[in-house]
């Protein structure tokens, strides 16, 4: 790296963070007004946790945005000084001068990647609890799936629940259908409460109905206390308890594969799958898009309306982004091409502008 590569990584780097910290900091006022206008008892304490918990969803949210302005704002510092004049005149390209800034913006999207697959997950589940337990004082909605679509499949049983705990240690209406080496029903088994110890499940409150071939009518019978052993291991339904952001890219995977054995739609799952993906690179789409709008004519007032473009920009992509993944969760477009089609599109956007620009 010479010295206009580090001249320009310092720039970069500066309007970055300045950026992001602005961003974080309006986002998270607005959000703590809102917070204690809706909640009067939460406790300052209660209220810096929960957003210390919220920074790392935050902050990977806003990365392509700060990427953005970091970008937009060094190229119009460099062109206002007419710095960009004396190095087009030395012979190197845009490309060239933007080197540096996209290699750090790729940088940084590996790291938003990896913060987002490992950190954010288990911030998002401890800003919940916090959310559920200390500010909502509504303990028992942290506990609960809101979906009565769990299913799993066994060697010989599918059973069905309604609701998991966040935790996968407890479960409540849980269906189990059993099957002899033919796939006919031989016995049902319902339970109200289900406590979830590994292999070992203990189910409360329930009935066991066996079907007979030697009986015209089923046989059904009520427990109080039952105890079973599974085969399935009760860490393969930790991750039905937890929406796609609270899922790690392999927990993700696992549960789409789980629950498409079981026969159920997985589009929604999938779209969310791909998007980890896609969305990492949302920063490197945004600041190619960014270079065009910054090396114009240096003008009066120039750094205050490349603010207002980037904002634009930010906006025309999460409208194509947040379109994109709404039509793949409804069925219209396969999951791979609606988490990637806004990449893409504003992609070839940003290479038809620059290279028109000739430089």
């Amino acid at each position: 790296m010479n010295r206009i590569d580090r001249y320009t990584s310092w720039l970069f780097w500066g309007y970055f963070i300045g950026g992001l910290l602005v961003f974080l900091t309006l986002f998270t006022a607005v959000d703590a007004m809102s917070t204690l206008a809706s909640y009067k008892a939460v406790t300052p304490e209660t209220l810096f946790n929960y957003y210390i918990y919220s920074f790392p969803e935050i902050i990977q949210k806003l990365l392509p945005v700060a990427c953005l302005m970091g970008t937009i704002l060094t190229l119009t510092n460099l062109n206002k000084a007419n710095e960009l004049v004396a190095l087009f005149a030395s012979g190197m390209s845009l490309l060239r001068i933007s080197t540096p800034i996209l290699a750090w913006v790729i940088l940084l999207s590996g790291l938003g990647y990896m913060a987002g697959d490992r950190i954010v997950p288990t911030a998002i589940k401890q800003k919940n609890y916090i959310f559920y337990y200390d500010i909502k004082k509504e303990p028992h909605r942290f506990s609960t799936v809101k979906t009565n679509k769990i299913w799993y499949r066994t060697k010989d049983a599918i059973f069905n629940i309604k609701t998991l705990s966040a935790k996968g240690d407890k479960a409540q209406g849980l269906t189990m259908y059993f099957f002899n080496d033919n796939w006919d029903l031989v016995q049902m088994m319902t339970a109200h409460d289900v406590e979830i110890k590994g292999s070992q499940w203990l189910l409360q409150n329930g009935t066991v109905t066996v079907f007979s071939k030697d009986s015209s009518f089923p046989l059904t019978s009520q427990f109080k206390n039952k105890s079973i052993v599974m085969a399935e291991d009760s860490k393969d339904l930790q991750s039905a308890g937890q929406t796609a952001n609270m899922m790690t890219q392999k927990e993700l995977e696992h549960f789409i594969n789980k629950n498409k054995d079981a026969g159920l739609d997985t589009v929604a799952y999938e779209v969310d799958y791909h998007s980890k993906i896609s969305f990492a690179f949302a920063g490197l789409v945004m600041c190619l898009l960014g270079i065009p709008f910054s090396v114009g004519r240096a003008r009066s007032g120039g750094t205050m309306l490349n603010v207002g473009i980037c904002l634009g920009l930010v906006f025309a992509y999460y409208v194509l982004y947040s379109s994109g993944i709404t039509l793949g969760q409804h069925g219209t477009l396969p999951p791979l091409v609606a988490a990637w089609a806004p990449n893409l599109l504003m992609g070839l956007l940003a290479l038809v502008l620059l290279k028109r620009l000739k430089r």
